[in-house]
């Protein structure tokens, strides 16, 4: 037996075997190539982002969900996107807004919170709307409760009732001890000067626009009712 010619040819076999399957990427039982594979922080698709991070609170499109509408032109121009960037990243304290920013416990970059302010801005802030006037979007000032209540009474009753409790058929309470206690007064403040998803905002509330003072008083009276140990059961009188 001629074992040196029966060695190299296993060789030459073995070596023909090897270049049928290098140029056959989907034989029986070989994996093709699989999908790209995206990891969380390479995301930098606005409606992505946005779909991910923000619709559950905010709306679908910006709009009908339980926090402030985002596609609300009075409302972005009046935070201005270093608020926006401010509230994204660290979260708003006192409400259920999280921090998303990662150096604040949150899971996105600094680059995808830009994606998401740049892309509420840019999609959503419409034409420049007249804001002669407007309120703040931060307060510059202590309110006064009980010039809060009767500014509450002359702009907001109509909706909300008198005492904040609602009207029937209409709105549901605005003092409700459980919804005050999720909501931040900075939340409130917003509320008040951007409207709800569509409602009324500082201007229409009533004949005249509400003044910067005005919106800080109705906010120090709302933040007034809340309970003092919220969470707690009611009482059984109520």
């Amino acid at each position: 037996m001629n074992i040196c010619g029966y060695g190299r040819t296993r060789t030459v076999v073995a070596a023909a075997c090897l270049i049928l399957l290098a140029g056959c990427s989907h034989a029986p039982g070989r994996p093709g190539p699989g999908p790209e594979v995206v990891r969380p922080e390479q995301v930098l698709d606005f409606p992505t982002l946005y779909a991910n991070n923000c619709a559950g609170c905010h709306g679908e499109h910006g709009v009908g969900g339980a926090g402030i509408a985002l596609a609300n032109p009075t409302y972005l121009q009046i935070a201005g996107e270093q608020n926006l960037r401010d509230a994204t990243g660290k979260g708003v304290k006192g409400s259920l807004m999280p921090a998303f920013a990662r150096n604040a416990g949150g899971t996105l970059t600094s680059e995808q919170i830009e994606v998401l302010v740049h892309g509420m801005m840019s999609q959503w802030s419409g034409a420049q709307v007249t804001l002669t006037g407007a309120p703040g979007y931060r307060a510059s000032s202590a309110g006064d409760t009980p010039r809060g209540q009767l500014a509450f009474q002359t702009s907001c009753a109509s909706c909300h009732g008198a005492d904040g409790r609602g009207v029937k058929g209409k709105t549901g309470s605005i003092i409700d001890p459980s919804y005050l206690a999720l909501i931040s007064d900075q939340a409130l403040r917003s509320f008040v000067i951007a409207g709800h998803n569509g409602r009324a905002d500082w201007r229409s509330y009533s004949g005249t626009p509400m003044s910067d003072q005005q919106v800080t008083d109705v906010v120090a009276w709302m933040a007034s009712q809340r309970a003092a140990n919220p969470g707690q059961p009611y009482s059984e009188s109520k």
